[in-house]
């Protein structure tokens, strides 16, 4: 099991629910900080010391106050120590659902683990350190399942229609004559409104022009 961990949790209540998961765990050898430069600074102190962090835990999110701090988040952070310790295990535990962020997370940043702070984080946590420590990545349940609708979406004919008359100026409110000349149905303005305000939930994007951007950047129009 892991031997030295820091932990940068800005909310006292998530810090001691952490504290006592890593304390089930017997890791007895953990620093607890509430920033994130000093989270780094521990880092770099550790490594000067030749007794290095095995591990991070760190939120994304760290309310401002009146210390003022040259790293703003969790992300930079993780960031930051990635370079002065290129070796250091990652877990993000925090309350951040959404898939986008979570696989940049992943992709760009290289973490080992994710928990998101809702119901049973204890326990997801838990699984996430015994997990990262055998050298696996770790993804809670329920995000897997988000992940897992994002990443099936399948493009039906109609969405793809819709997009691509979006793609070529034509309005949203004027989409229902265009399918009514062309006798696709459903083409009603509210069916036409429900769709694309699903896809856009799945993928996350606020609006229209991000979904069209989306879909040309993977050949869908």
């Amino acid at each position: 099991m892991f031997k030295k961990v820091l932990i940068a949790e800005d909310h006292e209540i998530a810090n001691i629910s952490v504290q006592k998961t890593l304390g089930e765990l017997g890791i007895a050898e953990a620093k607890y900080v509430y920033y994130c430069d000093d989270a780094l600074a521990w880092i770099n102190k550790a490594l000067s010391s030749g007794q290095p962090y095995d591990l991070l835990i760190t939120d994304l999110v760290f309310e401002d106050d009146h210390y003022q701090q040259r790293l703003s988040d969790g992300a930079e952070l993780i960031r930051a120590a990635k370079r002065e310790q290129p070796s250091l295990k990652v877990i993000v535990f925090s309350a951040e659902n959404r898939p986008a962020i979570i696989d940049k997370l992943f992709e760009t940043l290289s973490i080992d683990g994710y928990v998101r702070k809702a119901r049973r984080d204890a326990q997801h946590l838990r699984d996430a350190i015994n997990a990262v420590h055998e050298d696996r990545k770790y993804l809670a349940p329920d995000l897997k399942q988000l992940i897992r609708e994002k990443n099936s979406h399948e493009f039906s004919p109609f969405d793809v229609t819709i997009i691509s008359l979006l793609s070529q100026g034509v309005l949203q409110k004027d989409i229902p004559i265009y399918l009514k000349q062309k006798n696709i149905k459903p083409s009603g303005l509210s069916s036409v409104e429900k769709r694309l305000n699903r896809m856009k939930e799945v993928f996350e994007f606020s609006k229209n022009e991000q979904l069209i951007a989306y879909c040309k950047d993977i050949g869908i129009i």
